[in-house]
């Protein structure tokens, strides 16, 4: 945050924290971790490190065109289509009812921000996390433990 002052930026920072819709630029501006849940069809599972623990945790990428893509060598991916849509539904007095991520025709994934200020998403297949990235230039910064 070039050009404001250390208080003026912690202070962004603080307001961005507490933010709860997350939005394209969000989900766009990070790298995902990606593992299926234990409700997941064992196939699926097999197929996942976190599950078999042969390598790191897989990833994901949400593009800017609304697609989604993954790493080359990715077991799981398998080179399929995969598009995203942001779906916040509010009430008459401004208040959010609904507000999820669809990705294809999976069911909703709803958004949780974490006490690091990290995004989950989520249904019961999968989980998605947001991956802390201090090395890019206004990054989120290294994940510190609360205590």
């Amino acid at each position: 945050m070039n050009g404001l002052s250390k208080l003026a930026a912690y202070s962004l920072s603080v307001m961005d924290g507490e933010r709860k819709r997350v939005t394209k630029e969000d989900l766009c501006d990070h790298a995902w971790e990606f593992h299926f849940t234990e409700d997941a069809p064992e196939y699926w599972r097999m197929l996942d490190p976190y599950w078999n623990g042969t390598g790191p945790p897989l990833r994901r990428y949400f593009l800017p065109d609304g697609s989604q893509t993954a790493e080359p060598d990715d077991k799981v991916w398998g080179g399929h289509e995969s598009c995203y849509s942001i779906v916040t539904s509010l009430l008459a007095d401004g208040k959010i009812r609904q507000h999820y991520v669809r990705i294809n025709r999976w069911p909703p994934m709803y958004v949780t921000r974490k006490e690091d200020w990290s995004w989950e998403i989520s249904n019961n297949l999968c989980i998605y996390r947001s991956i802390p990235d201090a090395d890019k230039e206004e990054g989120t910064g290294p994940l510190f433990l609360l205590y």
